[in-house]
């Protein structure tokens, strides 16, 4: 891992209520980067590609012209964040928050910011 990966990585992990994070390629479901835990990160790194690969075609055959920015899976205790990294074509980020510790405004916000000055 680059050690701009490892400081993305990091200050993801710096977000308040961040459990798990990871850079992802969701060409191949490969996860290129992780920090955290409680979770096999692997496995939601595949997992999380299906759901960017059949949203990515769904926006597709709708003609939609904006790209898409994240996708939020909202569970009863976490949410995952899926940030796609649109100068680096094939990436997302992927970030479990924690509900009752996190911000979501904040977290997209930071989670923005970690994905513009990502270098892989």
């Amino acid at each position: 891992m680059t050690t701009n990966l490892k400081e993305s990585m990091n200050t993801a992990m710096g977000i308040d209520g961040a459990m798990a994070v990871a850079l992802v390629d969701y060409r191949s479901g490969m996860c290129l980067a992780q920090a955290g835990g409680g979770m096999n990160l692997d496995l939601a790194a595949a997992g999380n590609t299906q759901v960017v690969q059949a949203k990515l075609k769904t926006v597709e055959s709708l003609g939609l012209r904006k790209g898409i920015e994240d996708i939020l899976i909202t569970l009863v205790d976490q949410y995952h964040l899926i940030r796609l990294v649109p100068h680096i074509p094939g990436l997302f980020l992927y970030l479990v928050l924690d509900k009752n510790k996190g911000n979501l405004a904040l977290a997209r916000y930071k989670l923005t910011d970690i994905e513009r000055t990502l270098k892989v």
